[in-house]
C-alpha cells in the first residue's frame, strides 16, 4: 500500500456565520452573495500564493505555502467583506469566521487531511464573526513580522487532538494593530506611575480584566438564543440579589437553578454537537 505524501503549509478554513439563518431568509439573495464573496476570496487567494482546496456549503479550505500570506490573506478578506457588507441592512450581511493552522498534512491528489485541517476547522468554529483565530504555531511565526495586534485567548482542547493548542485572535475594526507604547512623561525621573510595582501590578490588572470582559462579551454573543436566555436570566437573579441583600446573604442561586441546569444542558449538547469531526475535503 502506497504511503500518503506529507507536506508542512498554512492551512485556513472559513464559514459563513448564521448560513442556515441567511439562507432562510433569502435563498437566491444569499447565494449570489456567497458566489460574489468568494468570488473576492478566490482573487485574494491567487495574490498571496494560495490555494483553494475545496468548498462545501459556505465553507472554504486553503492552502498556503508561507503562514505569513495566510494571516495576510485572512486579514485582506476580513477588510475587504466588512467594506461589502457596510453597504447592507443588518439581516443581510454576510460575515465570515476564519482559522488558521501550520501544521503537517497528509496530502492525496489535490486534497488534504489530518490534525492540520482539523485543528484550523476547530479555531473557525471559536472565532466570532468576521474575526480571525490562530493556532499557537501561526503566531509564533507571524507575531514579529506583520504590522497586526493579537489577542492570546488560552490552551483550547479539540476533539481527536492530543495536545491543547494555543489559542490568539487578530485584531480587526480598528483595532488592527499592536499595543502602542506608553510615552514617557516629561520629570527628573522620566518615569511614569507604571514604572512602580504597584503601577505595573495594577496595569497588568486592568488588561486582564478587559481581556476577560472582551472574551466573556465575544463567547455571549456566539451563543444561540436559548443560551444567552438563561445567562441572562441567571445575571439578573444576581444583581437583584446584590441590590436587595448584597453579598452577606446570597439566595440567587434558588431562583436560579433551572435556568443553571438548563444552562447546563443546552452546553453539553452544543459539546457534543462540535465533537463530530470535520468533514473530509472531496474533490
Amino acid at each position: 500500500m502506497q504511503r500518503a505524501k506529507r507536506r508542512l503549509a498554512a492551512v485556513m478554513c472559513a464559514d459563513v456565520a448564521h448560513y442556515s439563518r441567511l439562507m432562510e431568509r433569502d435563498e437566491d439573495g444569499t447565494l449570489s452573495r456567497l458566489r460574489a464573496y468568494r468570488s473576492i476570496m478566490s482573487g485574494l487567494t491567487e495574490r498571496h500564493n494560495g490555494r483553494i482546496v475545496n468548498t462545501w456549503g459556505d465553507a472554504v479550505i486553503i492552502e498556503f505555502s508561507s503562514v505569513v500570506e495566510a494571516v495576510q490573506c485572512a486579514v485582506d478578506i476580513q477588510n475587504e467583506l466588512a467594506h461589502k457588507n457596510a453597504e447592507l441592512p443588518e439581516t443581510e450581511k454576510m460575515e465570515f469566521r476564519i482559522g488558521i493552522n501550520l501544521g503537517d498534512l497528509m496530502v492525496e491528489g489535490d486534497d488534504i487531511y489530518g490534525d492540520g485541517v482539523n485543528v484550523a476547522a476547530r479555531l473557525q468554529e471559536l472565532a466570532p464573526r468576521g474575526g480571525i483565530m490562530l493556532s499557537q504555531s501561526v503566531f509564533d511565526q507571524v507575531r514579529s513580522k506583520l504590522a497586526l495586534g493579537f489577542d492570546a485567548l488560552g490552551q483550547k482542547t479539540f476533539k481527536n487532538v492530543s495536545e491543547p493548542v494555543g489559542t490568539y485572535s487578530v485584531r480587526l475594526g480598528g483595532r488592527n494593530a499592536p499595543e502602542a507604547a506608553q510615552p514617557v512623561p516629561d520629570g527628573a525621573s522620566g518615569k511614569s506611575d507604571n514604572d512602580s510595582p504597584y503601577g505595573m501590578r495594577d496595569a497588568n490588572v486592568a488588561k486582564t480584566a478587559k481581556g476577560g470582559f472582551e472574551q466573556a462579551r465575544d463567547w455571549f454573543k456566539r451563543q444561540p438564543r436559548r443560551v444567552r436566555s438563561c445567562v441572562f436570566m441567571i445575571g439578573f437573579f444576581f444583581v437583584l440579589n446584590i441590590l436587595t441583600s448584597g453579598l452577606s446573604s446570597l439566595w440567587f442561586y434558588w431562583p436560579s437553578l433551572p435556568f443553571i441546569v438548563a444552562l447546563i444542558w443546552h452546553l453539553m449538547m452544543s459539546r457534543n454537537e462540535k465533537a463530530v469531526p470535520a468533514p473530509r475535503t472531496t474533490d
